[in-house]
């Protein structure tokens, strides 16, 4: 039952069972994980329930890998969101900022520039979430580096 509830978890309450694309489908979940949280009533509360949800990333990623035989199972998707609130960190609701955020965290998260690709070497649920984490910074940055560009213009 455990091991259950673990992969549940893990594979964003299945969507990380998709046939095609599950790191994406988990980054859908990430948006609205994202959104939820603009939505809390004070800023940092939002802050402590997303530090609280890649703790937990950590601990089930790594349990879901144990239990699934896989150092990085593609159907654990719990990584992608929790990373997509970093990515779209100061962003507004704005359809196109969404989308932005979105293609660039999925690029960092495929391309996996350095250091990202380098954080999938540590063991366990650090190493499932690390690199998503990165590439996720790497978007945010990307994003608000493109809106600022476009807003000089």
């Amino acid at each position: 039952m455990r091991d259950r509830l673990v992969k549940f978890f893990a594979t964003g309450f299945g969507v990380g069972y998709v046939p095609i694309a599950p790191g994406t489908a988990g980054s859908f979940l990430g948006v609205a994980f994202w959104w939820g949280l603009t939505q809390l009533p004070r800023g940092w509360l939002s802050g402590v329930v997303l530090v609280a949800a890649i703790v937990f990333a950590v601990w089930c990623a790594g349990e879901a890998a144990d239990a699934m035989h896989h150092p990085d199972p593609p159907s654990v998707v719990i990584d992608e969101i929790v990373a997509m609130p970093i990515a779209m960190a100061g962003m507004t609701a704005s359809w196109w900022h969404v989308v932005l955020a979105f293609a660039l965290f999925r690029l960092f998260d495929i391309w996996k520039p350095p250091p990202v690709g380098a954080a999938q070497n540590f063991s366990g649920g650090i190493g499932i979430v690390l690199d998503d984490l990165l590439a996720a910074a790497y978007a945010c940055i990307g994003t608000h580096a493109i809106l600022w560009a476009v807003h000089r213009m």
